[in-house]
């Protein structure tokens, strides 16, 4: 009997399944779709400002704000550029482990981070009221700015009349210039209207508390002073979370041999990818009046895109291969922008709890017989299973046993009803969730392969048979030391903190680069964190703009 329950919660979700000719299939539909998107598109391939990658060699401190779709988090990062010792790949039988290694260090050696703090976005200040939002953000940067000037006070160090500045911000927006933006629709949970000029608006925030009297007391001292104002903000730099990505790791991998940032990725509370395309392969309105640097632009010359891959434009490939399940059109109709984002609803953490609730409960109510009234309320009501909770109790537990009594705990039945997770029904839980990950996985490294071979960086063949000898990633072992290491740069909660997210991205990348065999031998696409990518990116692109003008 157990045998035959398990079979049909298998073949229930099967629908998930993403096999390898599917997943390569996918891959070579994104980058047509991609093409067509960069060329003409006006909400997807949003070019930013930026036309160079950092050198390494950018120097200075910057205050850094990064506002995300769930924290906000403010400090300042001080780049080192080459004034330390460099660090070197270390010798490992583990080439991934010892080049992610070597990126760390890099990052460590070249950048100095203080003062930093972070709050969660209450949901109250997603709602229509930007000024609200943009007032609260503007409090919690001047909070950071006070303790830097406390400090300076107390040290005796001259306090700047001005402040440059990189932001880093989670959601689709228009550039003319690298220190301007126009807010798009948000998404996320948000309902803050578009068409709102974000600097404006932050510095609007922030205003104030540069002409108020502060009667801020130092630690008992005799040094105490008194703040009698904050120093004004400077707009450097505005940049969407993944070009801060793409551009603080860049900054560090810049010391490594044979490595090269490719592009960057978010998994988190959303998702989305940046690259650098040719100018020749977008739309002739696409390019922003300035650029961040003075330098000539050609068709062959480079911009970096904000892709905003998870709107509905890129949805048709999902839709050709069959790839939306009926839980998926659930979810997405019954959120607050139904067809807006499909592929984030699909991949995101934002949305990956809810879709395994409405699997479980789809199971549970239609194929097992229960009646709603007597689930455990989180299971009954929107969004209150959290991919959180799939992550840090379903996810790791590897005990049956524990798993029901960790269900138990953290989903308990109604008062007046009977339900307790058992065996069976712990195990549904640990399936779906199991399925979804592994699909959004999936879907992940089939955009990302997808999107490397718009911007030119690899090649795909339709219909392609999987070769008898897998060549993993393109590259022969023996040819090791001419390898090209391509380097996606991620960041996000999901692909860091859900355990074996990256692991099962990375191999579903490598299958399709071995798919590929020869047409890409060389070159290795190698998923490495750009640490904290949000905040340091946001310093490192102030200081790439202050230090080229």
């Amino acid at each position: 009997m157990a045998e035959n329950i398990k079979g049909r919660i298998d073949d229930y979700l099967s629908p998930l399944i993403v096999d390898e000719d599917k997943i390569h299939s996918l891959a070579c539909q994104f980058a047509k779709t991609y093409k067509h998107l960069a060329l003409h598109s006006t909400e997807q391939f949003l070019p930013t400002p930026i036309i160079a990658l950092p050198t390494g060699q950018e120097t200075g401190k910057f205050l850094s704000i990064d506002v995300g779709g769930t924290n906000l988090r403010v400090g300042f990062i001080e780049l080192l550029g080459d004034s330390t010792e460099r660090k070197h790949v270390l010798s490992s039988p583990d080439r991934e482990a010892a080049s992610q290694h070597a990126s760390d260090k890099a990052q460590d050696a070249r950048i100095r981070r203080t003062f930093e703090k972070a709050w969660p976005i209450g949901e109250h200040l997603k709602m229509d009221n930007a000024e609200d939002l943009f007032n609260w953000l503007g409090d919690c940067i001047a909070e950071v700015v006070r303790d830097s000037v406390s400090d300076a006070f107390l040290e005796e160090e001259a306090v700047p009349q001005e402040l440059a500045m990189g932001i880093t911000f989670s959601f689709p927006m228009m550039q003319n210039s690298v220190s301007e933006a126009t807010l798009m629709p948000m998404g996320k949970g948000f309902a803050i209207t578009s068409n709102l000029n974000l600097g404006t608006m932050l510095l609007a925030g922030y205003e104030r508390h540069t002409k108020d009297v502060l009667d801020h007391q130092l630690e008992p001292s005799t040094k105490r002073r008194e703040v009698k104002s904050l120093p004004r903000l400077k707009i450097a730099a505005i940049a969407n979370d993944t070009v801060a990505t793409l551009a603080s790791l860049a900054y560090a991998v810049r010391s490594i041999p044979n490595s090269r940032v490719a592009m960057g990725l978010i998994v988190g509370t959303g998702c989305n990818a940046t690259i650098p395309m040719k100018v020749k392969d977008l739309h002739a309105s696409k390019l922003p009046s300035e650029t961040a640097y003075k330098s000539p632009r050609s068709n062959n010359s480079e911009i970096v895109i904000n892709t905003e891959w998870t709107i509905k434009g890129a949805a048709g490939p999902l839709k050709d291969l069959g790839l939306i399940t009926i839980w998926d059109k659930a979810l997405d109709k019954a959120c607050d922008a139904p067809g807006f984002q499909p592929f984030e609803y699909m991949t995101a953490g934002r949305y990956l709890g809810e879709l395994v609730r409405l699997i479980v409960v789809d199971w549970l109510t239609e194929t097992i017989g229960l009646n709603m009234d007597v689930l455990p309320e989180d299971l009954r009501t929107r969004n209150r299973l959290t991919t959180t909770l799939l992550a840090t109790i379903v996810a790791p537990v590897q005990d049956p046993n524990l798993l029901v009594r960790a269900l138990n705990q953290a989903l308990p039945g109604p008062k007046d009803s009977k339900w307790t997770w058992d065996l069976k029904s712990a195990e549904v839980v640990k399936k779906a969730a199991k399925a979804v990950q592994v699909r959004s996985a999936a879907l992940i490294a089939a955009a990302v392969v997808g999107l490397l071979a718009c911007a030119g960086e690899l090649r795909l063949h339709d219909n392609l048979s999987l070769p008898k000898n897998l060549e993993m990633n393109g590259v022969d072992a023996s040819q090791d030391s001419k390898v090209e290491e391509l380097v996606v740069a991620y960041t996000g909660g999901l692909i860091t903190l859900y355990p074996s997210f990256k692991k099962e991205t990375q191999r579903r990348v490598d299958q399709l680069l071995g798919r590929e065999g020869y047409r890409n031998r060389g070159k290795r696409v190698v998923l490495k964190e750009a640490l904290d990518g949000g905040i340091i990116g946001a310093g490192v692109l102030a200081g790439t703009v202050s230090n080229s003008a």
